[in-house]
């Protein structure tokens, strides 16, 4: 009977929730483990007496990956497998596809965004839903190949920076004229654009407050910080700006009537964003628009044709 009464949902066009379907925790595999957030995931998710647990989902396995040219990826890859296979016990498997059959969703946690169309292409091949970390690739031919490639897949799929769910938020309003972001903006020399390997923490919150549609960014560099500017269709304004090596997060949101309001720091915290990733996969719905974030690697695009042109205001390019 209720195999006869789930077949008649389905033939009505009933889509049946997945909290409905099971209890069981969503299964998640990694594509990268040289980063902290493969660990901090991990232990987010899988540590039931953890203070932030996050539940709804385990991860269960990893294909380990790193690029041997990024300091930051060879320098802690075997660290981080090493807890990731002995805290945690991780199943490592040697390629993308024997993952296919372990997981029900996958985070593309590799540190390095130009591996991501190549690990993308492979993971797409599981037919299940991808969560790809920061940065979502290191041009914007890479991104928008991304999408392309997910949509002819019909592969679920977003990428975001867990500063998109910090306190941010409450400086959002449609009544918002422009705003000032600030973030770290260390540069890694691999990345063509130099923006996405950790200034998108910055642009990202700029977005969380300014929405799409920015149709023109100018540049202003220097070695120890520098100031992005783009001027949305609607003639407002949104600025980033990043200190150099590190800095804090934080923003400044202006309103109607010379009002505004500031948050001076934006704290890091992972077990906000990971909810959404759980619903994620459930849902197949990203919390980001997949057109939001192609928009935030197309300000970065045009504000690196501004710096490779001496500073001079770059047009977007769709």
């Amino acid at each position: 009977m209720l195999r006869f009464v789930l077949c008649s949902l389905a033939l009505c066009g009933i889509v049946i929730p997945m909290q409905a379907q099971t209890a069981q925790p969503i299964r998640l595999g990694i594509i990268g483990a040289d980063t902290s957030h493969a660990v901090e995931f991990t232990r987010i998710f899988n540590d039931d007496a953890a203070k932030d647990h996050v539940a709804g989902a385990r991860i269960v396995a990893v294909f380990k990956g790193g690029s041997p040219d990024v300091e930051s990826s060879s320098s802690r890859i075997e660290g981080f497998s090493t807890q990731l296979r002995d805290k945690w016990h991780l199943t490592f498997v040697d390629h993308i596809a024997d993952l296919c059959p372990l997981v029900d969703g996958i985070l593309l946690e590799s540190v390095d965004g130009r591996t991501h169309l190549a690990q993308f292409r492979q993971a797409v091949a599981c037919h299940k839903p991808v969560f790809i970390d920061k940065p979502l690739a290191s041009t914007y031919a890479d991104a928008k190949a991304i999408a392309q490639l997910a949509t002819a897949q019909h592969v679920p799929w977003f990428s975001a920076s867990s500063l998109r769910w910090s306190p941010i938020q409450t400086l959002r309003s449609p009544q918002l004229l422009s705003a000032f972001t600030w973030s770290p903006g260390p540069l890694e020399p691999h990345h063509q654009l130099d923006l996405s390997w950790y200034g998108i923490h910055g642009v990202e919150m700029l977005f969380s407050l300014m929405g799409p549609g920015v149709q023109q960014v100018t540049r202003t560099y220097a070695p120890d910080a520098e100031v992005i500017t783009g001027v949305w269709k609607d003639g407002r304004i949104g600025t980033v700006h990043l200190g150099r090596p590190y800095s804090s997060y934080g923003a400044v949101a202006f309103y109607p009537n010379n009002k505004s309001t500031a948050v001076n720091e934006m704290p890091i915290n992972y077990s906000q964003m990971l909810p959404q990733i759980v619903d994620f996969m459930r849902t197949g719905v990203p919390p980001v628009p997949n057109a939001e974030t192609l928009d935030i690697f197309a300000f970065m695009d045009a504000a690196q044709r501004s710096r490779d042109q001496g500073g001079i205001p770059a047009n977007v390019q769709p």
